[in-house]
Formats: structure tokens, C-alpha cells, sequence
């Protein structure tokens, strides 16, 4: 792959990572892994509390010849690093069969990653997105080898897509602390044009779909709230046959938003839907570009109020499982000092409200994507020459 198709690619899987999709405004409303990691000289505390981050991309990057270097400029392996930066927690998303993007998150790649973590004694979170690519809120695209099934068929296809990763990290020895059913579904997930089949939370127009160029204002993708209630508790179940003990999450993005998830997760019990945990994203860039008004410090506040919500709410946990700071210029370019400093500030304000304001419900805070290139992705916490910034600090004071 040349560079510039690499580039363009991860700053497009960036924005479809975060909570740039369809509109917020209603609700709508927003191979082999190296035998033996380095481990950190200093071992992580905190232990209760997970401080985690999705570094999915990692086997991508390491192919295309990055390197990742502590402080002092020692080489590491990047799962060995985060530990050594004060993380205990991995997240790995699985996507069903993306050949068509060289393979990367598949399962065997998934599992590779999965047993750095286990091997250094971390935790791990799976998140299924149950598509061949990116699903978040502005694409929930059947896999290709699901369009056409029938309801019964297809609910067949997410148990045994479920089973199958989860049996492929049980064969290693790997039990995941947590899994997620989906990804930023707040449209849904497993969209169809038959309503029969669909698996949207309201009426998606066709202009509202992500990367599409569409512009009709018909509606595509039709709502059923009976099949997403439905998808979800078979993936559930299947987590549960597997592993009885994981924490089965699901996960809307724009956490700041209150009316989002009292309708979602309201809808959701209506339809037998079944969770164990709630999961956010969070992302106080975004959320200024969608709502100029709001803060970063109004957006990190907000989510803490969205937590103390629903967990009280529907009895349950929380877990903040994607957020990121501004780490990059409109160029490319690594961010001021100034900047990274203010990301570091923003990231110790949310683990430190996370763990004392929410009595104790919200169960950790994940960070989406730390390792990238600030010319790649503009919220992640590494320098161009594979160093962290000032922003990882926060994980470990």
C-alpha cells in the first residue's frame, strides 16, 4: 500500500471512529504476536479502574516499519509501552471479512494483538463492529457475506461470528474481561433496505449515510427497534456461551448527550435488548466542531452527568470506551505545547471525575487510538517518530 492511499485511509477510519457521522441533533440523537513483551520496569496500580486504549491499528503500523520508544528513547513494543505509560487495559475491535483492506482486524489479527495483552497480564475489551469495515453512526453496513440472509439466517450469522471470535481467544487461553455487541450504534447497526430485515433506530436517509455521496432525502435504511433489540441480545447470548463471566457492553458515541441515551436505552428495554454495561465515547473535538457553544470542560462535565444518569437509571455500569485529545494542526503537524498540555488537563479531568463522581459506576476510561501519527489521526497522544506526549501523563499521575 503507498503511503498516501495509507494516510488517507487511517485519517478516513479516524473520522469514522469518532462521533462525526449522522446527525447528533435529534435522537436520532447523536501474525504471530513476539513471543516475550517487554515488561515495565514499574508495575501498573490501580488495578479496580481500568485506564485502557484501543491501539487496533498497531500490527498495521508496526507492517508499514513505525517503531514506538518510551520517554527516554528506549525502543518497546507498543502493548508493552501503554502498560509502562500506566495502562492495565487493551480494547481490540474484530471486524467479520475485510480482505478487501489487507485482512487487518480480523480475527487472526485481533487474536495477535490479544495475546500481547494477555501475555502482560492486561486486560482485554473485543469490540465486534459486525460489518467487513467501519461501523459507527454514519455507516452500520452488513457484511457482505450477510446481505441477502433471512431473519433467522442472519441472527445465525452474529451467534456464530460471536462464538467463533471469542472461541478463537479461548483456544489461546485469552478470557476478555469485557465485549461489546456493535459499535456507536446509536443509528442501529446492521442496516437494511427491507424493514423486515433492518436493523436501524429510525429512518436513516440516504444522505445521512457516511462516505456514500448520496443526497436523496428518502429514507434507505427503514427502522425496526424489534430486530436491533433482537441483534443485540444474540450477540449477548453468544458472549454468554462463551464466556459466561464477560461484561457484554454496548456502546453509543456523544456521551454529553443525556436525551441519547434515556431514548436509546429506553427503546432498547422496551424490545428485550439485553447489556451489562453501558459504553460511551467521548470526544471533546468533536463535539465543539458539531455544537460551537459547548466547551471542552462543558463536554467532559456533561458526559459525567450522562453517566451518573443512566447508571442509576437502569442499575448498571459505565465505561468510557473511546475518547482522544487534540494532538495534531490542521496540517498534520504535532500540536503546540500549549495544546497537549490542555489535552493532558482535559484527560486527567475525565479519569479523575470518572473514578470520584459517579459512585463509583463508571469502571474505566479507554483512549481511542494513542499510538497513530499526528498526520493520520488527529487525537492521538504519539509524536511522528513514535514517542507519547505530554497527553499520556495523565494516565499515570
Amino acid at each position: 500500500m503507498k503511503t498516501s492511499k495509507w494516510k488517507n485511509m487511517l485519517l478516513f477510519a479516524a473520522i469514522a471512529g469518532a462521533c462525526y457521522g449522522c446527525s447528533s441533533s435529534s435522537h436520532k440523537s447523536e501474525t504471530e504476536p513476539p513471543s516475550s513483551p517487554e515488561v515495565p520496569e514499574t508495575p501498573v496500580a490501580d488495578t479496580g479502574f481500568a485506564k485502557g486504549a484501543d491501539i487496533s491499528w498497531v500490527t498495521e503500523l508496526e507492517s508499514k516499519g513505525h517503531k514506538f520508544y518510551n520517554t527516554k528513547g528506549e525502543e518497546r513494543e507498543c502493548t508493552a509501552l501503554m502498560k509502562e505509560l500506566g495502562l492495565n487495559a487493551i480494547r481490540l475491535r474484530v471486524w467479520v471479512d475485510p480482505k478487501a483492506h489487507d485482512n487487518w482486524c480480523n480475527t487472526a489479527d485481533m487474536v495477535a494483538k490479544a495475546q500481547r495483552a494477555a501475555a502482560l497480564d492486561m486486560d482485554l475489551m473485543v469490540d465486534f463492529h459486525y460489518s467487513d469495515w467501519w461501523a459507527d453512526p454514519g455507516q452500520q453496513h452488513k457484511p457482505a457475506a450477510w446481505k441477502g440472509l433471512g431473519l433467522t439466517d442472519l441472527k445465525k450469522a452474529i451467534a456464530d461470528h460471536t462464538r467463533e471470535v471469542l472461541q478463537a481467544l479461548k483456544a489461546k487461553g485469552i478470557t476478555p474481561k469485557w465485549v461489546q455487541v456493535g459499535n456507536e450504534i446509536r443509528p442501529g447497526m446492521l442496516w437494511d433496505e427491507d424493514a423486515s430485515l433492518s436493523g436501524a433506530s429510525w429512518d436513516i436517509k440516504a444522505n445521512e449515510v457516511k462516505g456514500s455521496g448520496w443526497t436523496s432525502t428518502e429514507v434507505k435504511y427503514p427502522a425496526n427497534w424489534a430486530n436491533l433489540g433482537s441483534f443485540i441480545t444474540t450477540g449477548y447470548n453468544a458472549v454468554k456461551e462463551v464466556f459466561p463471566d464477560a461484561v457484554v457492553i454496548v456502546h453509543l458515541d456523544n456521551g454529553y448527550d443525556q436525551g441519547l441515551y434515556t431514548w436509546f436505552f429506553d427503546e432498547l428495554k422496551k424490545n428485550g435488548g439485553k447489556w451489562d454495561m453501558i459504553g460511551m465515547s467521548i470526544y471533546p473535538y468533536w463535539t465543539k466542531l458539531e455544537h460551537p457553544d459547548y466547551t471542552a470542560e462543558r463536554t467532559l462535565t456533561d458526559c459525567i452527568k450522562t453517566i451518573n444518569l443512566v447508571s442509576d437509571r437502569y442499575n448498571c455500569d459505565v465505561m468510557i470506551v473511546e475518547t482522544g485529545m487534540e494532538c495534531a494542526d490542521a496540517q498534520g503537524n504535532l500540536a503546540a505545547t500549549a495544546t497537549l498540555q490542555h489535552g493532558k488537563a482535559l484527560l486527567k479531568q475525565l479519569l479523575t471525575a470518572a473514578r470520584s463522581e459517579t459512585g463509583e459506576r463508571c469502571k474505566g476510561v479507554f483512549y481511542w487510538e494513542p499510538e497513530c501519527l499526528p498526520g493520520q489521526y488527529p487525537l492521538g497522544a504519539f509524536t511522528d517518530n513514535g514517542r507519547p506526549t505530554a497527553i499520556m501523563e495523565a494516565f499515570s499521575e
